[in-house]
């Protein structure tokens, strides 16, 4: 199995009912089962006061990350506010909520259902509608799960090959704050590049948050650009590269590794 990279422009809008809660302006999944891995990755659009209503599933963990926009999350009786930046872990079974608050901008956000190679997959289930009292309720962080913004991550400095040395990596979610999986993001000065590497125990899933560069196996380089997924099967040798003028920042995700130098 081959590296595939898929832009968020080409993947299909789903059709989710409103009715189940899914009152989101735009949802797509552009890595599934289909595509050949365990998790299921979303990119969701939500106009200026929608909401995915409140939900859970029953199977799987959902991890989000917030990419624009200002809202209100919710995890079980508990609310907190979020903002481009943010990274979240939801457990499973656990009824969680988003609202986009902003007044004048989309709210995008990528998410992965770990170990669910579908939406079905996950035993999703709707819980009820978002209230006025669930929007007014204190803020004052969540009680389950797992919220951090990527600038207050740890940085990853240690077992790293020596080609990563120049790049900054930090970790919102691994197991050093309770996650058998992990989400990291890469930073890449321009001209720089991780050198050939490969995961042996898990999966790999990358987000190109800005920039541009490339992904290569063997003789086989691909382009990777602004709102681009890459997935890399488990044990397939690559190498990235940025390929601008200026930085490459890249989310990653990691199934089955609970940190970098577990997988590398």
């Amino acid at each position: 199995m081959n590296i595939k990279v898929i832009h968020s422009k080409n993947v299909a809008i789903e059709r989710m009912e409103e009715r189940d809660g899914w009152a989101i302006s735009e949802f797509r999944l552009p890595i599934t089962g289909a595509t050949g891995s365990s998790t299921t990755v979303f990119r969701s659009t939500f106009r200026p006061g929608s909401t995915h209503a409140k939900h859970l599933h029953h199977k799987s963990d959902e991890v989000a990350i917030y990419l624009s926009g200002n809202g209100v999350v919710g995890q079980g009786e508990s609310r907190a506010e979020v903002s481009a930046g943010h990274c979240r872990l939801m457990p499973k079974g656990s009824i969680h909520f988003f609202y986009n608050e902003t007044e004048n901008m989309d709210a995008s956000v990528i998410g992965f259902y770990v170990n669910a190679t579908s939406v079905a997959d996950t035993g999703y289930k709707f819980c009820g509608m978002v209230t006025s009292e669930d929007l007014t309720h204190a803020r004052d962080g969540l009680d389950e799960g797992i919220l951090i913004h990527l600038k207050d991550a740890i940085k990853v400095e240690n077992g790293l090959p020596e080609s990563w040395k120049q790049l900054e990596i930090r970790a919102p979610i691994g197991m050093h704050n309770g996650s058998p999986n992990s989400l990291l993001h890469i930073t890449m000065p321009p001209d720089s590049s991780t050198g050939e590497f490969q995961f042996n125990n898990t999966e790999a899933i990358y987000y190109v948050d800005s920039g541009k560069g490339n992904i290569s196996e063997l003789t086989h380089s691909k382009n990777i650009a602004h709102d681009s997924f890459a997935f890399v099967p488990t044990g397939i040798a690559h190498n990235l590269k940025n390929t601008g003028n200026r930085n490459l920042r890249i989310y990653l995700f990691l199934t089955g590794a609970g940190s970098l130098e577990e997988a590398i």
